[in-house]
């Protein structure tokens, strides 16, 4: 069992984050045990077909047969959502006996697989290894996940706008109720202690005024904190959504023809998105253009009954309705482009 004591300052100090590169390394352990997680699999039977130039005897011997990770490929995130390729370069920048040392835990108490047992010949090697790593996941991050990245961040941030509203309703007790069933808050007077239960490793440790980070995943089937207690407290866990994410059709593609000439592209992306509720913002973020630009769309879709909306608090979210359904279902639609 992991512990982290948390005080006033460090509630008021939670906040959020994605990582697409943390997404792009969980989602390997999708391809190595299609049982994990069978929501996935219109993304796995997708994804196969797109990565066939690439070395998988690598990324899959990243992967232990207790499908652990190198702790070295998924740092913390840094800020809100950086871009991946940042993220990347910090794992560029791993010195050689942690590369050595993560690959070895993760692996324990196996012997290292032979597509990573290089690693086990010294600092050179190990370094060589990790570059070669980074190059394989910068090439695998955009055959398989970055087309669907608009959809995912989707998800994610609709759990953030979840958890928000939980943490607003009832504080910490609420925020973590349902976060998963090995999370526990104990309230404790100025304190609490959250507590994740069937972890590989146990320490107790104080927050100390560093706050606490939540990492929302789609692809993580388990709370994940810190391998230790030197790290800053942090949380990556299951996103809420996930049984919508390959819904509105297995792949990203330009979206149905016949939808897009009735209603145009740009509501036909909104639609896709629309599976689960949003607020402006979060969809002009997703689709990277201006809220107002979003509004426009939102009054003919909610005007000709394909959306409906709701307050929550000073938000107002948007959700297809049962007609919106049926219209985004009808064919594949693009949860990618532009407004």
């Amino acid at each position: 069992m992991i512990s982290f004591e948390l005080g006033v300052e460090d509630l008021a100090r939670t906040r959020f984050a994605l990582s697409p590169l943390g997404e792009t390394v969980l989602s390997l352990r999708v391809l190595r045990d299609p049982g994990l997680s069978a929501l996935h699999l219109p993304w796995r039977r997708s994804v196969l077909g797109r990565i066939g130039g690439l070395d998988t005897g690598l990324l899959m011997a990243l992967v232990a047969e207790r499908l652990t990770l190198p702790d070295f490929l998924t740092p913390p995130p840094a800020v809100f959502e950086a871009p991946f390729g940042e993220e990347l370069a910090r794992v560029r920048r791993t010195p050689p006996e942690l590369v050595r040392r993560d690959l070895a835990a993760a692996h324990a108490p196996d012997p290292l697989p032979e597509p990573v047992r290089a690693a086990e010949s010294g600092d050179e090697r190990a370094a060589e290894l990790r570059d070669t790593v980074c190059d394989l996941l910068e090439r695998y991050w955009e055959a398989a996940v970055r087309p669907y990245w608009p959809r995912i961040r989707s998800v994610a941030e609709a759990d953030m706008t979840y958890r928000a509203g939980q943490l607003a309703r009832g504080g910490a007790r609420l925020l973590f109720a349902d976060v998963h069933p090995n999370v526990r808050w104990e309230d404790g007077g100025s304190r609490g202690v959250l507590r994740v239960h069937r972890t590989i490793g146990g320490y107790e440790t104080r927050a100390g005024g560093r706050g606490l980070l939540l990492v929302p995943s789609v692809f993580a089937h388990k709370p994940a904190p810190p391998t230790g207690p030197e790290e800053a407290p942090s949380l990556l866990y299951p996103s809420r959504g996930v049984a919508t994410l390959w819904s509105v059709g297995e792949a990203p593609g330009p979206g149905s023809p016949d939808l897009e000439r009735l209603i145009g592209a740009p509501r036909t992306r909104l639609l896709a998105l629309l599976a689960e509720p949003l607020a402006t913002i979060e969809l002009a973020r997703s689709l990277r253009v201006t809220p107002s630009a979003v509004s426009q769309h939102l009054r003919v879709l909610h005007g000709t009954g394909l959306v409906a909306r709701a307050r929550q608090g000073r938000r107002v979210l948007y959700r297809r309705t049962p007609l919106g359904d049926a219209l985004a279902e009808a064919g594949p639609v693009d949860g990618t482009g532009t407004v």
